[in-house]
């Protein structure tokens, strides 16, 4: 479906209903089970459960949101949003809670797919947690470690749920495929079941031995290579192959960001309401990455030459020419 076919409605308040995400009355009776003067940590999350409750704000559109602008400014995710916008149409005037099936986007870096996630959190009215795993060896970054261990703490899917205010945020978890780690202690291996409606209901975090239901998250994945993931998360996923941007679409990405900077900051009103096609050329060839770097040079550029209008001199010399990669993260 092409953004020239998209029906616009008026942006709508998200709705939310409550839902419990744990038992109150299991955290108290593990808590009162802790020896005295031990696991003063894992004390100190049953009463912050305690003091927090187990209500959770479940939220989802009101009706099908507006999303023309995500379109336009997402060129090269049409086909996720279309999904996207058919599984809200799915629930919407019904009582259903919103259900996105996990998103695995596949593409070389650059091209949005974290910045696409957190449009979509803004989108659907919920929050957001994030979890990096090239850096990380860990098996328990997700699904915790035992309070037996020394330094132990909860995972990153409890922690989104208990600490923050939503029963179904969007849960990110970038560059999936370089996660590593020993083979005995698999840091995916918990997602097999999370990504999993029915097992994801009952949770259990390693560290606080207390289930939580994460059935409602919304799980997005992002990849550079999907040779490197396991078969039982593919399996599990909607794989979508993120493409680069042309250059036409490389060059709206540029113009929108100059428009963007230039409103949002009072010296901004010292420039042209838009900048020069030449500009606009040299900028779409950037890495993306390196356009709001680039704008912010010229501006600043420009203003010492004490010009209005921003020149291709203007811009960082020597830039990298990585190709057109997508929308800056």
């Amino acid at each position: 479906m092409s953004s020239n076919a998209i029906t616009c409605v008026t942006p709508r308040i998200p709705v939310a209903r409550m839902r419990n995400i744990y038992r109150v009355e299991e955290v108290t009776r593990r808590l009162d089970k802790l020896p005295p003067k031990e696991h003063e940590s894992l004390r100190a999350t049953y009463e912050r459960m305690i003091e927090k409750g187990e209500e959770r704000f479940q939220v989802k559109p009101s009706g099908l949101p507006a999303m023309k602008a995500l379109y336009d400014e997402l060129p090269n995710f049409h086909e996720v949003l279309d999904d996207v916008r058919r599984q809200i149409a799915l629930c919407n005037d019904s009582s259903d809670a919103l259900e996105i099936t996990p998103l695995l986007l596949l593409g070389p870096p650059g091209v949005g797919k974290t910045h696409f996630a957190r449009q979509l959190a803004d989108l659907l009215g919920t929050g957001m947690g994030f979890v990096s795993m090239s850096s990380l060896t860990a098996g328990w970054v997700l699904s915790g470690a035992s309070s037996q261990w020394k330094g132990a703490r909860a995972g990153k899917v409890f922690e989104a749920l208990v600490e923050g205010d939503y029963a179904n945020p969007v849960m990110v978890v970038d560059e999936i495929d370089k996660a590593g780690g020993e083979a005995a202690y698999d840091p995916l291996g918990s997602l097999y079941s999370l990504l999993e409606h029915d097992t994801a209901s009952a949770f259990i975090d390693e560290f606080a031995e207390v289930a939580v239901d994460a059935s409602q998250v919304i799980w997005v994945a992002t990849a550079n290579d999907a040779r490197t993931i396991p078969d039982p998360i593919l399996n599990r996923v909607n794989v979508y192959e993120v493409q680069a941007p042309d250059f036409e679409a490389a060059r709206a990405i540029a113009l929108r960001l100059y428009q963007k900077l230039r409103t949002s900051h009072d010296w901004g009103r010292r420039f042209d309401e838009q900048p020069g096609d030449a500009v606009l050329d040299r900028m779409a060839e950037l890495a993306p990455r390196e356009m709001r770097r680039a704008w912010m040079t010229a501006f600043g550029n420009a203003r010492l030459a004490q010009r209005e209008a921003l020149l291709c001199e203007d811009l960082p010399s020597g830039g990298s020419r990585k190709g057109r990669m997508g929308f800056v993260q």
